[in-house]
């Protein structure tokens, strides 16, 4: 009788191999495709939370102040994530000569959060028409399609639009807050204080 010699195997088959790096290269894949949409989400998160609490500090300046809008904004003092909104705010000095109310912020620069008066009497520069897209209010403040989801705009004495896109009606007792987030185009959000 013939003996079989049974060979032993060392290492693996080349179909083993590429199946192996196959399953690897998908696992890479669906990791850097669901990263950048984590952090974009994040990001977005931030901005939120930033302009709720831009809201906020406006809210509560009028409560405070007898129902009289803020005028401006400026950053807080030597700090890069504080912004002051309120009476006579200069970012010459980082201060308000009047009361104000002061915002942490997460994601925005507090120069990047720029404020129209269009109250009563108010100078908004340039003044919003009602139903506004904003964009004489985006290209006062020089932002462009590749910077506006850095700023956030304050509009004094208007309200947003139905649909939160945009300035609304005159609203002496209101201010709407404009901001745009990552992936949404250059389309920016209203929310009231």
């Amino acid at each position: 009788m013939l003996k079989q010699i049974k060979r032993q195997k060392e290492g693996f088959t080349i179909i083993e191999t590429m199946i192996v790096l196959a399953i690897a290269g998908l696992i890479m894949l669906i990791v850097f495709l669901a990263v950048p949409a984590l952090q974009r989400s994040a990001r977005n998160t931030q901005r939120k939370n930033d302009v709720g609490g831009i809201a906020t500090a406006v809210a509560n300046y009028i409560d405070n102040n007898g129902g009289t809008l803020p005028d401006s904004t400026a950053p807080s003092g030597s700090s890069t994530t504080n912004v002051l909104i309120g009476t006579g705010c200069s970012t010459a000095t980082n201060s308000c000569t009047g009361n104000s109310e002061t915002v942490k912020l997460g994601y925005y620069a507090p120069g990047n959060v720029v404020f129209y008066p269009n109250g009563p009497g108010g100078t908004a520069s340039p003044a919003p028409a009602a139903n506004d897209n904003i964009s004489a209010l985006l290209s006062a403040a020089s932002v462009t399609s590749t910077n506006y989801q850095e700023y956030v705009l304050i509009v004094d004495g208007y309200a947003c639009n139905s649909t939160n896109t945009g300035i609304g009606n005159a609203n002496t007792r209101t201010a709407a807050v404009l901001y745009a987030l990552e992936g949404s185009g250059n389309t920016y959000e209203c929310q009231e204080q």
